[in-house]
């Protein structure tokens, strides 16, 4: 498979994926023929029995998670799946068992606000799947409203399937929304006349309802259609023993305890039956049973199942233990209100003495069911005992802003700058120095201001003005330093900091500014010397960490850069965010979004206003899929950047990749409202005008950018882009031309290139790759597009050989020596498996590599390996085609014609035009059932 980019992958762990190990892949493939025929507990031998030889087999973690969730330990079935995501499984393949695992774990909120479960970028069904399972979530939380919007997204998504249907008559029948209960089931059989599950809800309403000639029927017919319905059998055998059909009840509790040993609601059945016959010594085992099963559950889990706390509570009640059954029962009045299990835990108030709680609760109770006399007769004891004689009598009778100073200006310009009003800020701090030279706290705050802006030039001017006033001042040498080393002159900055150094030996911002140089100049040994000696001196210095860090990275040690980091985060003072913001881009830069996330959130609650706190929070939750998130998070910092332009830039770059181009354009409204002729907010509000279908605004600015800035190419290559939008593929051509003779650059070649390579046979685009690669040898980028473009037009040899100059380049690039691997193959070159495995070493977890390598390893006749690595590319990107017709060729030739005429079906479902299509169609036909 060519890869679109492989050198953005995630290098998390970097597993030998290419090794596999063969009796490693015997165990998994026998796992899962145990996992089909519903062995579950061999398939999760045979699975550990695989982990143990190698733990990076991906499809083994995802299989065990599955057969562990299906065995009911949904906290080792988590453990498993999280697994398979850092080993690099594609988010579609494990949000929904996971969130499976979640609702059993209890952790609802979790599944509700966790990235993981976000909805965008799933595919339409597993949407719909996942949109279901929220509904579940905010149901047991209480929150019907929020479910029922859940379900409507769901029934969006799939109107078809009865699944919605069933998952709203369950939240209407909580809400004792009976009529809309019984529409929705309805509407779910019409859809599914034999669902088991459409049956048991019909006859769940007409249960609550009161109808039990209906509610038997339908459960009768939902256990025919499928006997080993659990619900349904529950429900009905607690009619019977409400109708006193013992008999009947005791088949179904039998049936229950055969098929169903963990139900603990049929070992409560039990202990009642046995205790209508007499057998207080069966149903005292049965009650022990039933605690056994549900006080090893936390809480966390069984706080969202109301009867199983109820059953406990009464459990631990009928075997005398009443703090135990406290402890549920108060979390199940809590769950559900006003329940007569109020009753009984009034009791056990009262036994405590606890008369004040057991009058509140009953009290409480008896407003929902003022006719309970049971109740009544509770409260009145419990108020006797309070010596509230006559009200207990009365219950069971029955009854809730002149002086321009420099140094005001000064003070003005550093408050205005703190409270977000930039230019107003330096425009004060200038005139103060300008009226008074000895203004130097307001020189030296410019001279950082102007370092934040990039304006260097000023920087370097305004410090050498400080140096020259005072030339024995350190710190002075430090800032000029500063301002040399951002301008680009090294040399400058390492005498300048030198020279504070001299001047005072002590200063250890100017030893740290001087190592950053040296680091610069990949002087490793003397800047880590010298940071070495700093760390000697205090231990606990965290600029010095930071920059051992930075050292770390550049030496190609990313495991000893975070650690630095993590011991800078950890020392940092409690308004100190900046080691965690690095820390967080450090994930974010190594592909480890969950983990940048984590970082940023504690850094977070240190300064929740801070601009950059915002801005890399929000890149976070971008990088996880979280956009609601980082829309909240970039309103946040568009209303804290002001109308500071640079920044609020930043911020639309972000709101567009979230798609919100109307936030961006507002940020880009207040950054152009500063600074109108501000290039970069020119450009980026042109592109967003043209994302909103607004392309006589986008061409109206675009030639104001052209007007103001008639030497550069951005103005001619954005009308470009306006042209192609309007498919004025004639003129966008004249423009990119254009833009590309005012400024040859990568950049302007790139479209220049794309619009010529999108007209007639792609000859011209390809001359002027060649032209421009020979006027550029050094120009990687554009010894790619060539690679690419000769690979697309079939010209095998040539882009072979084009690969190969790419690759003198950047030898360590996976992506080009992925794609030379598909072009070796398409030219039955042997080489094609060696240099595939040149490519997954340097991206171990992109599924392109794999499937590459994998595909290779098949078509050299080495199926077991292949067949491992293509599940794990599939496993990765189910909604690559190639992918998935690739895995299916291998399992068709290991005798697996079931599952690979199912990839075949979903690989011809996702694209009407894919490499490899035509043989797919053909395949599928020699599989038919």
């Amino acid at each position: 498979m060519l890869a679109a980019s492989l050198t953005g992958a995630a290098l998390l762990a970097t597993p030998a994926l290419w090794a596999v190990d063969a009796k490693a892949s015997r165990y998994y493939e026998d796992a899962l023929t145990r996992y089909e025929k519903k062995d579950i507990a061999g398939a999760i031998i045979q699975l550990k029995n695989a982990l143990q030889i190698d733990k990076t087999m991906l499809p083994v973690q995802m299989l065990l998670g599955k057969a562990l969730l299906q065995n009911g330990e949904s906290t080792a079935a988590e453990v498993a799946f999280n697994e398979a995501l850092r080993l690099g499984v594609n988010r579609a393949e494990v949000v929904v068992p996971m969130a499976q695992a979640y609702l059993a774990q209890g952790k609802h909120k979790l599944l509700l606000d966790q990235p993981l479960f976000a909805i965008a970028g799933l595919p339409p069904d597993v949407q719909a799947q996942v949109w279901l399972l929220k509904a579940g979530a905010s149901a047991d939380m209480g929150d019907l409203r929020a479910a029922l919007k859940s379900v409507e997204e769901a029934r969006v998504i799939n109107p078809r399937s009865s699944s919605s249907w069933l998952a709203e008559a369950g939240i209407r029948i909580r809400g004792k929304q009976l009529k809309e209960a019984s529409t929705a089931v309805e509407q779910a059989l019409e859809l599914s006349p034999q669902s088991a599950e459409a049956w048991y809800q019909k006859g769940a309403v007409a249960h609550v309802s009161g109808n039990l000639t209906l509610t038997l029927d339908a459960y009768n017919k939902a256990l025919l259609i499928d006997p080993k319905h659990v619900e349904a059998r529950v429900a009905r055998a607690g009619i019977y023993l409400d109708l006193n059909r013992q008999p009947e009840a005791q088949a179904d509790v039998d049936e229950l305890r055969r098929t169903s040993a963990r139900e603990p609601r049929a070992a409560y059945m039990h202990a009642l039956l046995a205790e209508r016959g007499g057998q207080r010594d069966v149903a005292q085992k049965a009650l022990k049973d039933l605690v056994g099963l549900i006080d090893p559950v936390p809480m966390d889990f069984i706080r969202y199942r109301p009867q199983l706390l109820m059953l406990n509570g009464l459990a631990h009640y009928g075997l005398n233990e009443p703090e135990k059954a406290k402890q549920y029962l108060e979390a199940f009045q809590k769950a559900q209100g006003n329940t007569p299990a109020a009753k009984l835990l009034a009791q056990i108030y009262l036994g405590e003495s606890n008369t004040d709680r057991a009058i509140q609760l009953l009290d409480s109770y008896l407003k929902a069911s003022p006719n309970d006399g049971q109740a009544m007769t509770l409260l009145a004891s419990a108020l006797m005992a309070k010596g509230q004689h006559a009200r207990a009598a009365a219950l069971m009778q029955q009854a809730l802003q002149a002086h321009d100073s420099p140094e005001f200006r000064t003070v003005l310009g550093i408050s205005l700058i703190r409270s977000g009003q930039m230019g107003n800020g330096i425009a004060e701090l200038e005139t103060a120095y300008k009226k008074d030279p000895r203004q130097t706290q307001a020189a030296t705050a410019l001279v950082g201001l102007y370092l934040r802006s990039n304006q260097s030039t000023k920087a370097v001017a305004l410090a050498e003005k400080l140096v020259k006033q005072q030339p024995n001042n350190a710190g002075f040498h430090n800032l000029l330093g500063m301002a040399k080393g951002q301008g680009g002159n090294t040399a400058g900055a390492k005498t300048a900091f030198e020279q504070a150094i001299t001047l005072n030996p002590a200063l250890v911002s100017a030893k740290l500014n001087l190592a950053r140089i040296e680091i610069i100049s990949q002087a490793y040994e003397a800047a880590a010397a010298r940071l070495t000696a700093i760390l000697k001196e205090n231990d606990k210095d965290t600029e010095a960490m930071g920059q051992m860090a930075l050292l770390a990275d550049r030496r190609g040690q990313p495991a000893e850069a975070q650690r630095w980091l993590e011991k800078a985060t950890d020392l940092s003072g409690p308004k100190e965010a900046r080691w965690g913001l690095m820390l967080s881009d450090y994930h974010l830069r190594h592909g480890r979004p969950g983990a940048a996330l984590e970082a940023v959130k504690k850094v977070s609650g240190k300064a929740p206003e801070d601009l950059t706190v915002l801005i890399t929070y929000a890149q976070a939750q971008l990088a996880n899929g979280d956009i609601p998130g980082a829309k909240s998070n970039l309103s946040t910092a568009t209303r804290v950047a002001a109308f500071n332009p640079a920044p609020q830039v930043e911020i639309a770059r972000l709101q567009v990749s979230a798609k919100n181009y109307p936030g961006a354009a507002y940020s880009l409204e207040k950054a152009l409202s500063t600074a109108p002729n501000f290039l970069p907010a020119m450009v980026l509000m042109t592109e967003v005008e043209l994302l909103q279908a607004e392309p006589a605004k986008a061409e109206k600015r675009a030639r104001d950018i052209v007007a103001l800035y008639p030497k550069r190419a951005v103005g001619n290559g954005l009308l470009g882009d306006i042209a192609l939008s309007r498919n004025q593929t004639a003129q966008a051509l004249d423009f990119f031309k254009r833009a590309h003779q005012l400024e040859p650059t990568t950049g302007s070649f790139l479209k220049l290139f794309g619009a010529l390579n999108s007209q007639g046979d792609g000859r011209p685009a390809l001359q002027l790759a060649q032209s421009w690669v020979k006027a550029h040898p050094n120009d990687a980028v554009a010894h790619r597009v060539l690679a690419d473009a000769f690979a697309r037009a079939g010209q095998l040899a040539a882009a072979k050989l084009a690969y190969g100059n790419l690759l003198k380049l950047t030898p360590d690039d996976g992506d080009a020596l992925n794609n030379l691997a598909n072009v070796l193959m398409l030219q039955k070159d042997p080489e094609a498996v060696a240099v595939a495995e040149r490519a997954i070493a340097k991206s171990p977890n992109h599924y392109g590599a794999i499937d590459t390598l994998g595909w290779a390893l098949f078509q050299s006749g080495k199926t077991d390996r292949a067949l491992q690595l293509l599940r794990d590319a599939r496993l990765r990107q189910p909604a690559s085609p190639v992918i998935r017709y690739h895995l299916a060729v291998v399992l068709a030739q290991t005798g697996r014609r079931t599952e690979a005429r199912e990839e075949l079906e979903a690989a011809l479902k996702m694209s009407q035009n894919f490499a490899g299509r035509s043989e797919a169609q053909a395949m599928l036909k020699t599989l038919a059932p």
